[in-house]
């Protein structure tokens, strides 16, 4: 039986050996902020356009978005520059979401070496939620608009409120919250508040949702467990602004790539297949224009 096509939003493509580029959160030795030890094994090996490719052709994968990964380079263009040449060379990515330190006196420049690029998409400022009301950061921030860049946001339920507001002052810049908001932990009263995080900025109609990473919180996943969580992202943000990614290959320490294609379409297959092929593809080439 044919897969449903597919819109991976959220993927990492790296080279070891690039004399210009650095992987600071899967180098030999580096502990990893949230997932310790464990990210050091992807350090291993490569993983470029074309290993991504091999890897997700069974599941019927007809584009991907590159969200920044090398953490520490020198020069984060030199990223985007290596990724137009792999689309160029393959095909993917199709859309490249790039770094840049949006409090940085240079952010205009880097936005700009950026946009050189034809697949550029948007920024992932990685370390953005600890200084979303720093005012050099929201002189940053506020160049998206000028570069009609989306803005990647790396944030847990803590950061909504202020989310929100940053949203609503900037109503023309699109906000996607990456990893299904960051749901770390499953006590109840962490996933109330989660819950919570997640309905306050739903109302700023230019955010959207990924739903996307549940492996990074719930290293044995299975289809009933994460279920409650895509539900409620869709429920929540609708079917017009929820879409896929399975932040591939560091989710593969935890799962094959099929299997997480797999539980997507498990839990929507209830959806209509309108719904369904948004929530695949549509929302994705949408947002992205890709």
């Amino acid at each position: 039986m044919q897969k449903p096509e597919f819109v991976d939003t959220h993927v990492h493509f790296y080279d070891m050996q690039h004399p210009e580029l650095v992987y600071a959160h899967w180098v030999p030795d580096v502990d990893h902020p949230t997932l310790g030890t464990q990210m050091r094994k992807l350090g291993e090996r490569n993983f470029v356009a074309e290993d991504y490719i091999a890897v997700t052709r069974p599941s019927n994968v007809v584009k991907a978005v590159h969200v920044q990964a090398a953490i520490g380079s020198p020069d984060p263009v030199k990223e985007t520059e290596w990724l137009q040449e792999a689309a160029n060379r393959t095909g993917f990515p199709h859309g490249i979401i790039a770094f840049t330190d949006l409090s940085a006196p240079d952010a205009e420049t880097v936005l700009g070496g950026h946009c050189e690029y034809p697949n550029m998409r948007g920024i992932r400022d990685f370390d953005s939620a600890g200084h979303l009301t720093d005012s050099r950061f929201l002189h940053g921030f506020g160049l998206l608009e000028k570069y009609d860049l989306i803005a990647g946001m790396n944030v847990t339920w803590e950061q909504m409120d202020t989310v929100r507001s940053l949203a609503d002052s900037h109503p023309n810049i699109r906000m996607v919250i990456d990893h299904t908001g960051g749901p770390w932990e499953r006590d109840p009263d962490y996933l109330e508040s989660w819950r919570r995080g997640m309905a306050t900025v739903v109302g700023a109609d230019n955010v959207w949702c990924k739903i996307s990473g549940l492996g990074m919180t719930d290293h044995d996943w299975t289809v009933d467990s994460i279920r409650p969580f895509v539900l409620y992202c869709i429920e929540t943000f609708g079917t017009e602004r929820s879409f896929f990614g399975t932040n591939w290959p560091v989710d593969s320490l935890w799962s094959g790539y099929a299997d997480v294609v797999d539980a997507y379409t498990e839990i929507i297959s209830g959806f209509s297949a309108d719904e369904r092929e948004r929530l695949f593809v549509k929302n994705a080439e949408r947002l992205y224009r890709i």
